[in-house]
């Protein structure tokens, strides 16, 4: 069934939510990051997003801006999804931890159970029905490390929680590491993985699937 659109009754009351959920985590708290961080990095989208996408933490533009996906990484990120037409303003991004681990290194059992609170809270509000989990790191939040790793599963779907869909995909800082585009490449591999993320989506959101634009086929030279 497709979705309804909300009222902006709706929209006012999931943003005063959001809202007031990071200015309950914002201020420092005990945990470790909170001590390191410069700017909290809550996430940003939109309020009724139905498609959300989970890094693992900020990095450094991010910690200095405050903001989610703005430094290389995002920037890819914003040209994955625009090679299938999907905005940035339409999703919700964020991360499993919100505060900058010290020289970006990865976020440790202890940190993530200390934040992954935050982004349940998160998912609560937005009740998304679709998760893109970008990297090892946020498929091992949501699945557990006995999930397969992140190149074994990349692109695969997984039932989640409360009939949400989770799907494995590479997070943008591998994809900068591995320029090339052949087939079978890691950015091959994304963009097949987003078509179908993406058809899933228009399935989701009208009850049909768009068809795929006559110049889909060289939309991958955008990434």
């Amino acid at each position: 069934m497709p979705d309804v659109r909300p009222s902006e009754e709706e929209i006012a009351r999931l943003n005063a939510e959001l809202d007031g959920l990071r200015g309950a985590c914002e201020t420092p708290m005990r945990c470790k990051l909170c001590r390191t961080r410069t700017k909290f990095v809550f996430g940003e989208g939109s309020p009724t997003a139905r498609l959300m996408f989970v890094g693992e933490g900020p990095g450094e533009q991010e910690d200095l801006s405050g903001r989610p996906f703005v430094g290389p990484a995002g920037q890819l990120l914003d040209k994955v999804l625009q090679s299938v037409g999907i905005t940035r303003e339409e999703v919700y991004i964020t991360n499993v931890v919100k505060c900058r681990p010290p020289g970006n290194r990865t976020p440790t059992d202890e940190e993530m159970a200390e934040c992954g609170p935050i982004l349940m809270e998160q998912i609560r509000i937005l009740k998304p029905r679709l998760i893109g989990a970008l990297g090892n790191v946020a498929k091992n939040f949501f699945l557990g490390k006995t999930a397969p790793g992140i190149t074994r599963c990349m692109g695969q779907f997984f039932p989640w929680k409360d009939g949400i869909e989770l799907q494995a995909l590479y997070h943008p800082s591998f994809l900068l590491r591995n320029q090339q585009r052949t087939v079978g490449s890691p950015k091959w591999q994304m963009w097949q993985a987003m078509k179908e993320l993406k058809r899933r989506y228009d399935m989701m959101r009208t009850g049909e699937a768009a068809p795929e634009s006559p110049g889909s086929k060289g939309q991958l030279s955008l990434f």
